[in-house]
């Protein structure tokens, strides 16, 4: 079975500096959860990776991140959806974790519970930070202008740049690169990543 990974904030659902703290906060962003579906529907497993520093400043509970996640299962599956796994770091950037990206601890965490190789996996989200977890695994970066993706793609055209444009395939959102990847236009870029 084929993997996709999805950040939460930004790529699902709409993102906010003020962080997502509630279970009525989260509101997905329009054609997200029908873009899960149709991946699941082409037999694609989807997995969500994402920060939730939140927790550890003391915003909102863990008992409340899995209320918002559960949440977000829910609302996906009444969508024809599944969203197989959620893996998230609730430390703060200050905490010396491993998981919190752009570290890779909860990109090594999925490839070893679901035992896959991240190698051309795509990896989709919103921010450089995104992109450079998954550049660091060997993942494929993806690039989606939601949430903060549009501040991203000029991070990205600068030279001091960890990463550039080059090194990204950028969509509009989540349903234009669901579309795209089902048509089969990442086919070679997945295909150099495994090589």
């Amino acid at each position: 079975m084929k993997t996709i990974i999805l950040d939460r904030d930004g790529v699902i659902n709409q993102d906010s500096d003020e962080y997502i703290k509630s279970v009525d906060e989260w509101q997905p962003i329009p054609g997200s959860l029908e873009a899960i579906a149709k991946l699941h529907q082409h037999d694609y497993r989807v997995v969500v990776v994402t920060n939730q520093s939140g927790v550890a400043r003391g915003l909102f509970s863990l008992a409340t991140l899995n209320k918002i996640h559960r949440h977000m299962l829910d609302e996906t599956r009444k969508k024809g959806g599944l969203i197989e796994a959620v893996f998230f770091c609730p430390h703060g950037p200050d905490d010396g974790c491993d998981c919190r990206k752009p570290l890779t601890g909860m990109f090594r965490d999925v490839a070893s519970r679901l035992k896959i190789e991240m190698n051309g996996v795509p990896a989709v989200g919103d921010s450089m930070r995104d992109l450079l977890a998954a550049q660091s695994v060997g993942a494929l970066p993806v690039l989606v202008r939601t949430g903060k993706g549009k501040v991203t793609t000029r991070m990205l055209k600068k030279k001091e740049s960890a990463l550039s444009t080059e090194d990204v395939i950028s969509f509009k959102n989540l349903a234009a690169f669901t579309d795209a990847l089902l048509a089969g236009e990442l086919d070679e870029a997945i295909r150099e990543r495994l090589n």
